[in-house]
């Protein structure tokens, strides 16, 4: 895909990039596909996949208390359990506000681990790694920001987001859609927003502006970035050559900064622009 050409421009030492069609198949990669890239924040859809797939076991419920009173597994996904960003304090009611909070996260990995008496770096890596083919991710750290992966395996969580087959229809459903409608908050590196929509693990795009994703990107647009210079989306109304539905993933080995402002709208738009015309 040419599109994917553009992170040759980029002011950064090392990138890598993959778009995935509707089916799950690869529409084109560009770049080291596995060279192993610090995620940053988009280890968060990775372990909430993961908390997902223990809802699904019955290890865990969504509305059973984990955090802070009143908070549950649910708030602590959607960034609504009231805790801090990088500090345990609790900074407002549950349900109340958008607080994105890597201490939520760093919470709910324990929450987890607690339940299934398992390691959460294991647990992770056998209820999403292992089954995906993510033999080079690994979470090294806190559930917040310590993943390291690939272009090509996060290509593969991709296609497991556009066909899902590790949780229900109904699950991964649920975790991209709105949580806890019309809270505000501020999402990192973009400033207030009101409203900001967030899923289970994911962030959902509709009408923020500015946005990481692309001015063609359709308002259900889900996903993550990392302010190591890294992003996953999903946009589920993209038109491709095999259907509606498209992702994309770009890796790189700058901290997320005015470039990435720059850079990544205009190439989410080329790619989106690309697929639609076929490819």
């Amino acid at each position: 895909m040419d599109s994917l050409l553009v992170i040759e421009s980029w002011p950064v030492g090392t990138a890598a990039a993959a778009a995935v069609r509707a089916d799950g198949s690869i529409a084109g990669a560009h770049g080291p596909a596995d060279h192993r890239f610090y995620l940053a924040s988009v280890t968060k859809p990775l372990v909430a996949y993961a908390v997902l797939v223990a809802v699904e076991e019955g290890a865990i419920e969504l509305d059973e208390p984990a955090g802070p009173e009143g908070s549950t597994v649910r708030h602590l996904l959607a960034h609504t359990s009231g805790l801090g960003f990088d500090e345990h304090r609790v900074m407002a009611a549950p349900g109340t506000r958008r607080l994105y909070s890597n201490a939520g996260f760093e919470v709910l990995g324990d929450h987890l681990a607690k339940a299934t008496d398992i390691p959460l770096a294991e647990y992770v890596r056998d209820a999403v790694f292992v089954p995906l083919g993510m033999t080079a991710t690994t979470l090294d750290g806190s559930p917040a920001k310590d993943a390291t992966s690939t272009v090509a395996d996060l290509a593969r969580f991709a296609g497991e987001l556009l066909v899902p087959r590790l949780v229900s229809d109904e699950t991964h459903a649920e975790a991209t859609s709105v949580c806890f409608p019309g809270l505000k908050g501020v999402l990192p590196g973009y400033g207030h927003m009101n409203p900001n929509d967030w899923g289970l693990g994911f962030e959902i795009r509709n009408g923020k502006s500015p946005h990481w994703t692309g001015a063609s990107s359709s308002p259900g647009t889900y996903g993550h970035f990392g302010q190591s210079g890294t992003f996953l989306w999903v946009d589920p109304e993209a038109p491709t050559a095999a259907g509606h539905g498209a992702a994309c993933v770009a890796l790189a080995d700058k901290g997320f900064g005015d470039w990435a402002t720059e850079a990544w709208p205009p190439f989410t738009d080329g790619v989106l622009a690309e697929l639609a015309a076929g490819k």
